[in-house]
């Protein structure tokens, strides 16, 4: 953002001469007419716009030639200087009467948030226009015809509106000079005309989420000087044209979150300049080509949640700029090869939900910079983590579901780990004390295991902790252990708690823990937990998740629990409550206090004694 308000700036100074006349009558009332459509400007930035002033001369975001002619407008709604930040609004229309500005060369309204209405068909008499940024209001209609007659256009944004409809073939024709467009955020639709191949001078295209549908035309391949393409989050179907890969300047390509269909194509090799190459959440098929390995400055590879097949091409062993591997959710095979363990810059390794297996290479232990690693849901049939893991500095470790056994791996007491995720495993035993050492702990999931017993007291120590699951376990003892957990000032509060199908007791003793003042979701399910469910829990005002079910709960439902007022999930049943259950607005149905004989009132039937 920086970089573009600099260069409106730096384009202002190189188009604003000294004036010599006075503002044309003409442009001073065109500029009149603007302000008289605005209904509402809280930050004034229209204040200097006085009639009897001269509008070259005196209006702040006016620029003139030396002949009096307005060439520059630019009132944004998000200024930057060196010791201040301006982020305001304007509300009202877009006045007709700006295209008697004849001799402008610059419109910004951008960032302005409440302008609405359509843009008047009149702009297209803008015949000097260069620059038009009207992008972040809530302007609406479709881009006039009439546009086809801005061919001196270099810049047009119009993204984070609300512009519909689809777009004129003709526009992209005479568009030779446009260097980048902007028209994302909006609900454009229809397909993408070949005519796109005229705007040859283009370096940068965002089309990002609109309602675009059909094919990427091949003549995609003739924009040489392309640097920037976003088509994604659109209905795109059809395949990746060959000509992409003839785009040599490209540097980010974003197809992701469409519906495009088979293979990668193998000429993807000529893209030697990319850097950032997203092709997540599609329903592409086939091998990911070899020529992959061919990419001399790419960072980051995204291609989770496709169907893409075959092993994982040794070649992207080649890629030592590569900071970034996203291809989980696929249908990839086979073993992660050794010449992974070139990728010294890597960051982050996520390939869960595949079908690969074999031994994973002990050469990923050279990946000193890797924050990530998840090889999550893969029939890796590990038994245990390899001894050389610990020679990793992750920050994340996910290794759902890979088949490790036994009791929790001791190298994890001297890790720096954040975030460790090793559920659905076969991992049996106590709960080590030495888990105090972790002290970065901020999420744990050791669900759908085999653990036993109590928590230790040491686990109080984890003050990071936020989300916890131990779902699924045989875990017994004091369930309170948990929640009298210490806290580092504001880090440490519970998000998260998944304790069910377990075998924790109670009474739930919740006074003024601070672990638990934010928790959003608490689950205690399946666990014999008896006593009374506390008044306190109430005071839990981001509670949005509260399932206790098939426990021993017993008395009332406190009156305020039920009226949270982020609540929207919350489940008694089975436990032996008695009493009324609370008036309350939240949508709860009725089998949410199934299983309590003693419990009467909506949405259970009413109660024949008051309570």
């Amino acid at each position: 953002m920086e970089i573009y308000i600099l260069s409106l700036i730096f384009f202002s100074l190189i188009i604003s001469p000294l004036p010599s006349q006075a503002c044309n009558h003409i442009d001073h009332q065109a500029l009149l007419g603007f302000k008289q459509q605005i209904t509402f400007d809280p930050s004034n930035l229209l204040q200097s716009w006085i009639p009897q002033t001269d509008c070259c001369n005196s209006w702040n975001g006016i620029a003139c030639n030396s002949a009096g002619r307005v060439i520059n407008v630019s009132r944004s709604g998000l200024v930057s200087g060196d010791d201040f930040i301006l982020d305001t609004s304007m509300s009202g229309t877009l006045s007709p009467s700006l295209s008697n500005l004849t001799y402008l060369q610059l419109l910004d309204l951008s960032d302005l948030k409440e302008l609405t209405g359509r843009i008047p068909p009149e702009f297209g008499k803008l015949s000097r226009l260069t620059h038009l940024f009207l992008d972040s209001n809530k302007l609406s209609g479709s881009i006039p015809s009439s546009f086809r007659r801005l061919f001196r256009l270099e810049k047009l944004y119009l993204s984070n509106n609300q512009f519909s409809g689809e777009i004129p073939s003709v526009v992209f024709k005479i568009f030779r000079s446009l260097s980048e467009i902007g028209l994302s955020g909006n609900q454009f639709s229809g397909k993408i005309p070949s005519s796109i191949g005229e705007m040859i001078s283009i370096t940068k295209l965002d089309f990002h989420e609109n309602n675009f549908s059909g094919i990427i035309p091949e003549t995609i391949g003739k924009l040489k000087n392309l640097k920037f393409l976003d088509l994604s989050e659109n209905q795109i179907t059809g395949t990746i044209p060959e000509s992409l890969g003839t785009l040599p300047e490209l540097q980010l390509l974003y197809l992701n979150q469409n519906q495009l269909s088979g293979n990668i194509p193998a000429s993807i090799d000529g893209l030697v300049s990319i850097q950032f190459f997203r092709l997540s959440e599609n329903r592409l098929t086939g091998i990911i080509p070899p020529s992959i390995g061919k990419l001399p400055k790419i960072q980051r590879l995204i291609f989770e949640n496709n169907r893409l097949t075959g092993k994982l091409p040794a070649s992207i062993g080649h890629l030592i700029t590569l900071t970034d591997i996203y291809f989980s959710g696929n249908r990839l095979t086979g073993s992660i090869p050794s010449s992974f363990g070139n990728l010294q810059n890597l960051q982050t390794l996520e390939l869960s939900r595949n079908q690969l297996s074999g031994k994973i290479p002990s050469q990923l232990a050279k990946l000193q910079n890797l924050q990530t690693l998840d090889l999550s849901f893969n029939p890796l049939n590990l038994v245990t983590l390899p001894n050389w893991f610990s020679k990793l500095k992750v920050f994340r470790l996910k290794m759902a579901k890979t088949g490790i056994q036994g009791p929790l791996p001791g190298f994890l007491s001297s890790s720096t780990i954040s975030e460790l995720d090793l559920s659905s495993n076969s991992l049996i035993g106590k709960l080590p004390r030495w888990i105090v050492n972790m002290t970065n702990l901020s999420f744990l999931n050791l669900s759908n295991n085999r653990f036993m017993n109590h928590i230790p007291h040491e686990f109080k120590n984890l003050s990071l902790l936020m989300d916890l699951d131990l779902h699924s376990n045989n875990f017994s003892g004091d369930i309170n252990t948990i929640f009298k957990k210490n806290v580092q000032g504001p880090l440490g509060h519970f998000n998260s708690i998944d304790v069910s199908y377990n075998s924790f007791s109670g009474p739930i003793n919740i006074g003024d823990e601070p672990a638990m003042d934010s928790v959003v979701s608490l689950v205690l399910s399946h666990n014999p937990i008896g006593g009374f469910i506390p008044e306190t829990l109430s005071d839990a005002n981001e509670l949005v998740r509260i399932l206790i079910s098939s426990n021993n709960f017993i008395g009332k439902i406190p009156k305020k629990l039920l009226n949270l007022k982020n609540l929207m999930e919350f489940d008694v049943s089975r436990n032996r409550l008695t009493g009324e259950i609370p008036k309350h607005n939240a949508s709860i149905p009725a089998s949410a206090f199934f299983g309590n004989p003693g419990l009467c009132g909506a949405p259970l039937p009413p109660c024949k004694h008051s309570f």
